[in-house]
């Protein structure tokens, strides 16, 4: 075998080569901010800092990491079974609904300590259905799961309109939104929880859904690699054949994959819903699932990795929103730019270094 062709060592698989992307995105992103008359070193300064300079900066890094790490995972658990699940928006949209009905059907009777692990349950449960839907389509119907998945983001976000425009609204408002949680229903902040320990931070939207967040990666781990149904369906991923020979269904196995992806998506409405709005209301999901699959693929589809790629997604959208708020020759719509670069250079552009970095380990040796 060629040296340059020899496998990479894991560790610069999983660590280095994503490092490596990343840094070729923001050779890029310099260019182009020099070429609009900004000091790149300046940028990524404010960058940096609007990302993690105090800890309001960091409570939001966190807040928007939390929502890329439900996301994500609900992505990578389908791509291990080989399927490309691209419905995570719809998903964790459908999930708010789900978790918004029960909360509103039952705030005003339950306590706290039951109407949050309900309303948790209810997101799951809503977004595993609305996956379900698409997944029995391709199991039993041969349907492509891209395109259903695609397609359903669409009726998803045209049945939120309807609801909330017709059914949900709360009486007397003008604005497409329901009428606020309960107290019973909220989760509760990150700071209020640190207050408790003695520690204090400034105000944020960063929860304790962030915990939740952990606890599924957790989870997933042990799923997919401890489990003889997470092997079965990573077996599925990697050779249907093999699968089938080895007695897995196919069939119950790609929609056992995409039930758990699509509770796993409803997860954004616990952290959005229970921890921020507290109360249902329009376009809450913000293109969260479709950064999910850019987390995915950054993070190599293990949950440790899923974790740091979205503390990256997480401290570009909070330090964007600041770099944008410092420079006003730096919008938003280049704030977009910026992730859509890290997001080509993690996606598509992924084994640009490997040659680089293979040539590097050769001399090594």
């Amino acid at each position: 075998m060629s040296a340059l062709r020899r496998p990479l060592p894991g560790w610069v698989e999983i660590g280095l080569l994503p490092l490596a992307n990343i840094a070729l995105a923001f050779l890029v992103v310099g260019l182009i901010v020099e070429v609009i008359g900004v000091d790149p070193f300046h940028a990524l300064r404010l960058l940096v800092m609007g990302a993690v300079g105090s800890s309001e900066s960091i409570g939001y890094t966190l807040y928007y990491a939390t929502n890329f790490i439900f996301t994500g995972l609900a992505v990578a658990v389908a791509f291990h079974a080989g399927l490309f699940n691209i419905g995570g928006e719809g998903q964790a949209y459908i999930g708010g609904l789900g978790c918004g009905l029960a909360v509103l059907a039952l705030d005003r009777y339950l306590p706290g300590l039951l109407m949050i692990p309900l309303a948790i349950l209810a997101s799951a449960a809503f977004g595993a259905a609305w996956a379900a839907i698409p997944a029995w389509m391709q199991a039993w119907r041969g349907s492509h799961i891209v395109i259903t998945t695609i397609m359903f983001n669409f009726v998803a976000s045209a049945l939120m309109v309807y609801l909330m425009v017709n059914v949900l609204i709360a009486p007397g408002s003008m604005t497409p939104q329901s009428r606020g949680f309960g107290a019973s229903a909220a989760v509760p902040s990150m700071q209020a929880a640190l207050q408790w320990v003695g520690i204090a931070v400034g105000p944020s939207a960063l929860n304790l859904s962030l915990l939740l967040a952990l606890l599924c990666c957790v989870g997933v781990w042990i799923f997919l690699w401890h489990t003889p149904w997470g092997y079965g369906l990573r077996t599925m991923g990697h050779n249907p054949e093999a699968a089938l020979y080895a007695g897995t269904s196919l069939k119950r196995t790609t929609m056992l994959a995409m039930c758990l992806s699509g509770a796993l998506a409803g997860g954004v409405a616990v952290n959005e819903l229970l921890g921020v709005h507290h109360r249902l209301l329009l376009d809450f999901a913000a293109g969260y699932g479709f950064t999910g699959i850019a987390v995915a693929l950054m993070g190599r589809g293990h949950p440790l990795g899923i974790v740091l790629a979205a503390l990256l997604f997480g401290a570009l959208q909070q330090g964007g929103a600041e770099l944008a708020f410092e420079i006003p020759a730096i919008t938003r719509e280049m704030v977009v730019v910026i992730q859509g670069l890290v997001i080509l250079f993690s996606g598509a552009l992924v084994h640009l270094p490997r040659p680089w970095l293979q040539a590097l380990f050769a001399r090594r040796s």
